[in-house]
């Protein structure tokens, strides 16, 4: 579900459930464990498998499932997404493919992000969900003014316009994605831990939330219409 490296001190966690490594509440709540036990790294990389970094929640058990799962799903999702965008120590991201929706912004949650292809973007409000609260609070992080545009046309782009609007910092070809990965966590890795702990908190100071609201709307039967809808017409199966 999530492969583990450790080398010289900074651990790499490897998204690799299933395709494309599809949200579920098993994915969330074991990347939160995996966190927790790599906060005493050096710094992490976080990247996917193939060519799919993550095509977010899994749409497809969610609507099959219905509400009695959102209610156990939600919380794990933005438990994960809270738990990367607080992580004391650097989080690297590297975008090996697609990072859509919750994939793109497990990416923008990270301190520094570098991308080698493939498409990134939230389309939420496509789909017909609202954003987590925290998810708004990472957008806004990483693409700044840029966050209102991209969340209400929910396109997603290629490498190189997703930098112009903030979402990455870097594109590489696939073969220096790793390499250049690693150097960049070093240099992190090198900033004093508790000074980069302290700033990074600083500068992602989090809202308090209220996502009951969101919840709702997530668990009903006619969004999840118009979700499948949404699969229907953008995802053969």
């Amino acid at each position: 579900m999530i492969e583990r490296e450790t080398n010289d001190g900074i651990v790499t966690l490897r998204l690799a459930h299933g395709k494309a490594s599809a949200m579920d509440v098993e994915l969330c709540e074991t990347f939160v464990r995996e966190l927790r036990e790599a906060s005493d790294a050096r710094a992490v990389i976080l990247t996917g498998t193939g060519s799919i970094f993550s095509a977010g929640v899994d749409l497809f058990r969610m609507t099959n499932e219905g509400a009695a799962y959102v209610e156990r799903f939600y919380p794990a999702l933005r438990d994960a997404f809270v738990e990367l965008f607080r992580f004391p120590r650097p989080v690297i991201a590297a975008v090996n493919g697609h990072a859509i929706a919750g994939g793109c912004l497990m990416a923008c949650a990270c301190d520094y992000r570098l991308m080698s292809g493939g498409k990134i973007g939230v389309p939420e409000l496509l789909v017909g969900v609202p954003f987590p609260t925290i998810a708004i609070d990472i957008l806004r992080f990483a693409a700044g003014t840029n966050a209102a545009q991209l969340a209400y046309s929910a396109v997603s782009l290629a490498a190189e316009d997703a930098r112009a609007k903030g979402l990455i910092d870097e594109v590489v070809t696939q073969d220096q994605l790793m390499p250049r990965a690693m150097e960049v966590a070093q240099r992190f890795a090198a900033i004093p831990p508790e000074s980069f702990r302290l700033t990074k908190l600083q500068l992602r100071e989090l809202t308090r939330e209220t996502d009951a609201d969101a919840v709702r709307v997530w668990s009903d039967p006619q969004i999840h219409a118009h979700i499948r809808d949404y699969l229907a017409r953008t995802i053969k199966r």
